[in-house]
């Protein structure tokens, strides 16, 4: 069961914004007048280039001189116990939507102590304030990579998720384990979302449709990992922005169990688009999306540019979204597909660059 939110009158607090599923939810919020009040919080860290976090700022206060919702941004760190505590306290928010984290899965690897500090203590300090200041909602964002190596596809929330193959996905699995402490001990409503391989204009630089135009741009050559023999689940941040609008206004609703004890306000939902799509293909269409907006000549040899190896570290195989209870429980599935959304990216990246 769900409990509907009218987020009308709502102070919502979006952590990870400026960053880019943050700053796309904060200017959707904003656009549409969506709510009260929108606090932003992000560190604005070197982990890519900050300019990108900057100019999506740029856009969220642009979008909030015409909106009717106010916003605040505040600079601060998760890890800062100190500072969540003082922006619960100031702002009360009724809605909390915790999308800060360390990114990537390769970073991981050679960078462990960020995830523990961003991931796991910053997430405690998430969940400890909204027990201390009691929120409707937390929906928080969790990944696909918790899957591992799952051989069983699609992926559904129903499965198992025991076997992490990095430190990203542990600490995102870790996240869905103490939010449902917290949601089981202090009865606060909390959903997960996990996330399959989002992408789209101004979005992050190091995932691979990012990184490539990049090293194309400059004649360098791509890799392509796993001789291209990969499948993934790509999901454009436009249905991921709609994904977590609709869970917002849907809280898991506050039950008691047989024992008197309240049963876990707790739920957990994929992001996905439900088509995967061969690596190959993908880098195809990212190929005639740049010429077609002139990111990149007509006759720009890609053949030469690149370069098959083998698995990455971290990587799997295959991703693979069951959707089916966002479906079911929201009305919704993702239906933007890879060639209107690496259009979009390649219209952005030559407007953006060109200037």
């Amino acid at each position: 069961m769900k409990k509907n939110i009218d987020l009308k009158n709502k102070t919502i607090l979006v952590t990870g914004s400026p960053g880019f599923i943050g700053a796309n939810l904060v200017l959707r919020l904003l656009n549409n007048n969506s709510c009260k009040r929108v606090i932003s919080l992000d560190n604005m860290n070197d982990y890519y280039d900050p300019s990108l976090k900057e100019y999506r700022l740029s856009l969220i206060e642009k979008a909030a001189e015409l909106s009717e919702t106010e916003h605040f941004f505040i600079k601060g760190s998760l890890a800062d116990k100190e500072l969540i505590e003082k922006v619960f306290r100031n702002y009360q928010p009724e809605i909390v939507v915790n999308l800060a984290a360390q990114a990537g899965v390769r970073y991981s690897i050679d960078h462990p102590d960020v995830y523990i500090e961003s991931n796991i203590i910053g997430f405690y300090n998430i969940l400890e304030a909204c027990r201390n200041y009691p929120v409707e909602h937390l929906v928080y964002a969790s990944s696909s990579s918790v899957y591992g190596g799952n051989k069983k596809i699609p992926f559904s929330v129903e499965d198992k998720v025991d076997n992490p193959v990095s430190l990203y996905a542990a600490t995102k699995k870790s996240n869905e384990l103490l939010a449902h402490c917290y949601s089981k001990l202090y009865n606060i409503p909390t959903t997960g979302l996990r996330f399959f391989t989002v992408y789209g204009p101004a979005g992050r630089p190091d995932m691979f449709y990012f990184s490539a135009t990049n090293r194309l741009v400059k004649g360098d050559t791509i890799q392509i990992f796993n001789y291209g023999n990969c499948k993934r689940d790509f999901t454009y941040i436009d249905d991921i922005v709609e994904g977590i609008y609709r869970v917002m206004k849907g809280a898991p609703s506050k039950e008691n169990g047989e024992d008197g004890l309240p049963l876990p306000p707790y739920s957990i939902y994929n992001i996905g688009g439900g088509t995967p799509e061969n690596l190959l293909d993908y880098i195809d269409t990212l190929q005639h999306a740049l010429v077609d907006n002139g990111v990149l000549p007509e006759n720009y040899d890609f053949e030469a540019h690149k370069e098959l190896v083998g698995m990455q570290p971290g990587d799997v195989p295959v991703t693979y979204a069951d959707s089916k209870a966002l479906e079911d429980d929201f009305g919704f599935t993702p239906t933007i597909g890879i060639k209107e959304g690496l259009n979009k990216f390649a219209l952005w990246y030559k407007e953006y660059y060109g200037k």
